[in-house]
């Protein structure tokens, strides 16, 4: 891979700094904002900022424990689930993974960090090795896992990535296909990871988590975050679970000691507290996510039924730019395996903000009559 090509790879949503003043659809946080308490938590905390940070995380530990309702052994903490994911990628040292595409792409950078052969699943809809670019309307099953997944775990493979919901699709996995996947990986000897960052923003998370499961399958390791059930990407949170203690010490073996700060671990510990400001942030994006499917919709986008706190779409190639000149950061996902220019992602943001965003996709699809049509038109150029 070429340095360009590698650096194209690695573009993330969120650089506020890049494109200063824009008002930021590309990161999925919570709508509502950074609680005050967690805010007031991170100021208590520079009395201690001369001090190291408790090694282990002990405090936050038994407090994540008693939020997920498993036992804190299981519990490792990072700073950000993309710490987890490359200590872990660093502890199992897989040769050969399997991922999907397109899903989030610091499991590959992870993985390629250990010299990883990478096998794709490339999800229907996706484009990828002998497939056409599709540019019609999407079909139902879209970039959604089918049964076939079950034939690519086979042995060789060490490790498979997933998204649930996917990152940047939106589309979930019903939690039946993913005790399918887990038996297969049982038998196959292949440690399945399963991202579930976005699940606080699904109607009915406890109806696909893999927490239960947690106990039996010593093949299964889950990940988590702070950073968009609380809007604090800043701060650089994560946790991972999973009942295999030899994966957790190798996992520890590859950390250093103080990789969450002291100031990440009192922001935690704040945040866990804030259930009520949770089931807003939620109740929010599910009201909001429907206007903004239907506005866009009828503004003659492609939109996909996402289930996350976010919408995938596709739309003009030129979108991104043209949306920068109206002060609107959406989120470009032309870099992800298995797309190409031309598809797009956009945060749920309170109403007031998801307005402006509207008001601005009219001003660029449809200038002069904002009819359907003639966004179609322009789609199709």
């Amino acid at each position: 891979m070429g340095e360009r090509e590698n650096m194209k790879k690695h573009i993330h949503g969120g650089n506020v700094y890049k494109y200063k003043g824009c008002l930021d659809f590309s990161a999925n946080c919570n709508p509502l904002g950074t609680p005050e308490s967690v805010k007031q938590a991170v100021i208590r905390s520079l009395d201690m900022v001369a001090d190291y940070p408790q090694v282990g995380c002990g405090a936050l530990r038994e407090v994540v424990a008693e939020y997920e309702e498993v036992d804190r052994d299981w519990l490792i903490c990072g700073n950000g689930a993309a710490d987890l994911i490359f200590s872990l990628c660093r502890a199992v040292k897989p040769k050969r993974a399997l991922l999907p595409a397109p899903t989030f792409a610091e499991y590959e950078q992870a993985l390629r960090s250990v010299d990883c052969e990478i096998q794709y699943y490339y999800l229907p809809g996706a484009c990828g090795p002998g497939r056409e670019n599709r540019t019609h309307s999407p079909a139902a099953g879209d970039f959604a896992l089918q049964q076939d997944y079950l034939d690519t775990l086979r042995d060789g493979i060490e490790i498979a990535f997933l998204c649930n919901p996917n990152n940047p699709t939106g589309i979930l996995t019903e939690r039946e296909f993913l005790l399918r996947v887990l038996e297969r990986c049982r038998e196959r000897r292949i440690l399945l990871v399963v991202d579930e960052c976005f699940l606080d923003f699904v109607k009915e998370p406890g109806a696909y988590t893999l927490k239960a499961q947690l106990s039996e399958y010593d093949n299964l390791f889950l990940l988590k975050a702070f950073t968009k059930r609380y809007a604090m990407a800043g701060v650089r949170l994560g946790y991972g679970l999973t009942g295999n203690r030899r994966l957790l010490e190798q996992m520890e073996l590859m950390t250093q000691p103080w990789n969450v700060s002291s100031l990440a671990q009192a922001a935690g510990i704040a945040a866990l507290g804030e259930r009520e400001y949770v089931e807003r942030g939620r109740c929010l994006v599910f009201q909001e996510k429907e206007y903004l499917m239907r506005e866009m919709k009828g503004l003659g986008l492609e939109v996909y039924p996402s289930q996350a706190n976010y919408i995938f779409f596709q739309g003009p190639e030129t979108l991104f730019e043209e949306c920068v000149k109206k002060g609107l950061l959406i989120r470009d996902c032309g870099n992800y395996e298995g797309l190409r220019a031309g598809f797009y992602r956009v945060a749920v943001k309170k109403h007031e903000d998801n307005k402006r965003l509207i008001a601005g996709l009219k001003e660029i699809l449809a200038p002069d009559t904002g009819n359907e049509a003639n966004c179609g038109e322009l789609r199709r150029r």
